[in-house]
C-alpha cells in the first residue's frame, strides 16, 4: 500500500474518481479514513504519514497565523473563495508542507533575510 503523498497525488489528478468531487472537507475526511483504515489493517504509518498528521495541522495554523481548534481544512477553507479553491490552495500549500525541512537544510543558519515590507507580509 502507497504512502499519503501517492495517495494524495492520485487524488489531485482525479478528484472526482478517488473522493467524488474537488472539496477539502471531502477531502479531510478521506484522509480521516484512510488513517484508521490502516490502523484497522495493522499497518504502521510511514514516516511521511506520520510527518503529515502530526505536523500539517500547526504547520497550516503557523502559516496562517492564526490559533484555533478547527481543522486544518477549516482554516484553508477560511482564506479561499469555495471548496473547489480551497482544494487547489491545499496541493499548493502540501507542497510548500513537503518541501520546509530541505528549505532549512540548503539555507545558511545565521542568514539575514533581506525582504521589503511586501514580502514579508506574503510570507505569513
Amino acid at each position: 500500500m502507497g504512502g499519503i503523498y501517492e495517495v494524495l497525488q492520485k487524488i489531485k489528478d482525479r478528484p472526482g474518481m478517488y473522493i467524488g468531487k474537488s472539496s477539502i472537507t471531502v477531502l479531510r475526511h478521506f484522509l480521516v479514513g484512510y488513517k484508521f483504515a490502516r490502523s484497522e489493517l495493522g499497518l504502521e504509518l510511514k514516516p511521511e504519514d506520520a510527518d503529515f498528521y502530526e505536523n500539517f495541522q500547526p504547520w497550516i495554523q503557523r502559516h496562517f497565523n492564526v490559533k484555533t481548534s478547527n481543522s486544518w481544512a477549516n482554516i484553508i477553507l477560511l482564506f479561499t473563495r469555495d471548496e473547489k479553491d480551497a482544494l487547489s490552495c491545499f496541493f499548493r500549500l502540501l507542497e510548500e508542507f513537503k518541501q520546509r525541512d530541505k528549505n532549512l537544510e540548503t539555507e545558511p543558519k545565521n542568514k539575514v533575510f533581506d525582504l521589503d515590507h511586501e514580502e514579508l507580509l506574503s510570507k505569513l
